[in-house]
Parts: structure tokens; sequence; C-alpha cells
């Protein structure tokens, strides 16, 4: 290939994520998956990235370029949109086509012609494995590929700001007390539909980051009302009855559209997501029930102040540390540790303004509140 990078980053982090792929696709093939995408090599994986971020850096008529790059050729998706003649792979090329390709589920798809890499048009469908790199910002690029049954969010491989490497660890679940959503998004565990309960939750947490005004979500058992004593009445924005616009569409079974279900359910969670930037915490049970949002959390009557969680980021390096709750955030994460401390039986969800996004839940192995920040998955 003609096309020399500069992107110290992209050089450094090639060999690790082509190994990622050779490894996904020899458990795939053992295991008898078919419709796998072909591996990018080392090379393939540096230009890419390269031009990714250099694209990110650029801007046309004011904004930055939000772009999804699939290695594929056109005969490995269904109705491709191809372009008459194949476009140079470089970052005024992406710049220039990026105002019409940004939008969610559009993907530009590159491929080696003649030994040079180029685009040869767009897709809305890739198979299992695609080697993809989004564009999410200025300088931040975010590896990834499509599940092996295409249900739910990507799986990231790692993300790059900058100099800054942050490569995801799918065994740091091996040794902790995970929740399900983190096993979800690390590729541990096969989403069953469309409306699985941990798909859910993960589009919920993609939509309380993405508001940007940070919020708090709190999901109890639905049976068990322990919750209440940790929380000050009277709760100003009680639900009655509780809204089940969500919980509903959890129940679905059949032969609905996926289409149409998918949008339904996008549509649900952004309006009970939209909830958690009231100030307080949103208050949904485990079957996605509304009960409560701008809710006052309280330590519960004869419960311990939490003065230490686990905390633990599934990257590489990121081992466990045990803070005090003051050292993980504000107000915010300090009393959705202290609910998770006095009912263990919950999960909370914070996402904090400046990105970052954390998972509390009882580790019964440490026997104490575990924070998993999450957000380097949820991009």
């Amino acid at each position: 290939m003609s096309y020399k990078p500069t992107y110290k980053a992209a050089n450094t982090i090639a060999a690790t994520i082509e190994t990622h792929f050779v490894k996904l696709h020899a458990n795939a093939v053992a295991q008898g998956e078919v419709d796998l995408a072909t591996q990018p090599n080392k090379e393939i994986i540096e230009v890419l990235i390269d031009v990714a971020f250099w694209s990110s850096l650029r801007k046309e008529e004011g904004h930055s370029p939000k772009i999804s790059i699939a290695f594929l050729p056109p005969s490995q998706t269904s109705k491709p949109l191809k372009f008459a003649k194949p476009l140079p792979l470089n970052a005024t090329t992406l710049t220039k086509i990026a105002p019409g390709v940004e939008r969610s589920g559009i993907h530009v798809g590159v491929w080696v012609i003649d030994g040079e890499l180029y685009i040869w048009g767009t897709t809305l469908n890739i198979p299992n494995f695609c080697f993809v790199v989004d564009v999410s910002a200025p300088g931040l690029i975010v590896i990834k590929h499509r599940r092996i049954y295409g249900i739910g969010k990507y799986t990231n491989v790692a993300v790059l700001k900058g100099e800054q490497i942050r490569i995801v660890d799918d065994t740091s679940c091996n040794n902790r007390d995970c929740p399900p959503i983190l096993k979800a998004l690390l590729d541990l565990t096969v989403l069953a539909s469309w409306n699985d309960p941990i798909n859910i939750l993960i589009q919920f947490a993609v939509s309380m980051r993405s508001h940007g005004r940070g919020g708090a979500l709190l999901i109890v058992p639905k049976d068990d009302q322990k919750w209440t004593e940790s929380i000050i009445h009277p709760i100003q924005y009680l639900v009655e009855p509780e809204f089940c616009g969500l919980s509903n569409l959890a129940k679905q079974v059949g032969n609905q559209s996926e289409i149409f279900s998918q949008g339904a359910l996008r549509k649900e969670v952004e309006h009970l997501a939209g909830l958690t930037a009231v100030d307080g915490a949103t208050i949904i049970n485990d079957r996605f029930d509304l009960i409560a949002f701008g809710a006052k959390i309280g330590r519960g009557i004869g419960k311990p102040t939490v003065e230490k969680i686990a905390f633990s980021e599934p990257i590489i390096g990121g081992e466990d540390k045990i803070l005090y709750p003051g050292q993980l955030g504000g107000t915010r994460h300090f009393s959705v540790a202290q609910f998770i401390n006095d009912q263990p039986q919950a999960v909370g969800l914070v996402a904090s303004q400046d990105g970052h996004f954390t998972i509390f839940s009882w580790s019964k192995r440490q026997n104490m509140v575990m924070a998993h920040r999450i957000e380097t998955l949820l991009l």
C-alpha cells in the first residue's frame, strides 16, 4: 500500500488488534459459526485507524466528522450502495462525505482494490465480527466489531484518544463479581433477542450517557419494597400507577417486525432515560416499570455509612482498587454507592457530565459495594 500512516498510536495498537480478531475468528469457527467477516491484517488496521484519526481532526462546514468505517467487500453485505468509481481512502475524502453518512447504522465500506484501500460505497448491514473503526469525536477513535448474532450494541475492542490507548480486557470478569450488563458488553454472554433485558439495560446506559447532563438510575426488585427505606419521602415525582411502556415491550414475544420493535424500544428507552437528567435518581424495577424520578437517596435507618468501595475498569491495566466514595465522583456517586450498600439486591447506574459511566453493584466475593467504570464499552 502506498499510504504511509503517521499516527503513532495506530502503529502501537495494530498488532494487538490483529491478534484479537485472529482469536475471535478461530473461536467462532471452532464453534461452527458461519457468515464471518474477512479478518483485517496489521497493515490494514493501522491504515484505517490512521485515516480515521486524521479525519476526526478536520471539519466540513464547521462540523467535525462522525463516521463508521467497516472493512468488507460489497459481496459480504446485502443491498450495498456502490459508487460508480471507488474513492481513494484518505482524510480528505472521508471529511467530504462525512455529512452524508453520519447517521446511526450507516457504515462506509472499505476494501482492498489492486493493492490499495478504497471506499466502495456504504451499507447498513455487515457480517459477524466485521472490523469497524468509529470516528466518535475529534481525536477519539473506537475500534469495535459486530456481535455474532447482530443483536444489541457492537462490542468495543479498544478506544484511542490522542496518544492515550485503552484496550478492553475481556477477561476482567474472571475473578470479579460482574453484573450481567458488564458481561454482555464484554461479549461474554449472548443476547437472546432485541428485547433481552440486558440489551434493554445497555440501551438505557447508552442513552443516559448521551444526554450529557449526568444522571442516576436505580434498578430494584419488583416484589421487594426494602429499597423504600433508603429513599427520602415524600418522593416528589412518584409515578402512580407505575408506567409500563418499556416493560410491555420487554414482555413481547412472537413475530413482530424486528425493525419496528427496535424502533419502539428506542423511543421508550429515550423517554425514560431522559428522566435521569432531572436532579435525583430515577427508579425502575427489574421488569422495567417506572416507579419514580427525581428521588432523593438517604441512608437507611440503622445502616452504616459506606466508607470504602471496590473499583475496577474492564481495560488492560484496570486492576481492582479500594477507594473512598469521594475519590470516584461527587454527590451522585456517593449517594448511589450508599444506596447499594443499604440495598445489595439493587443495581445503580451513574452517568457523569464529563462522560464517565459507572455501574454500582454488591460484590459477595469482596463483601462490599463495587463500582465498574464502563464508558470505554459504551462509546
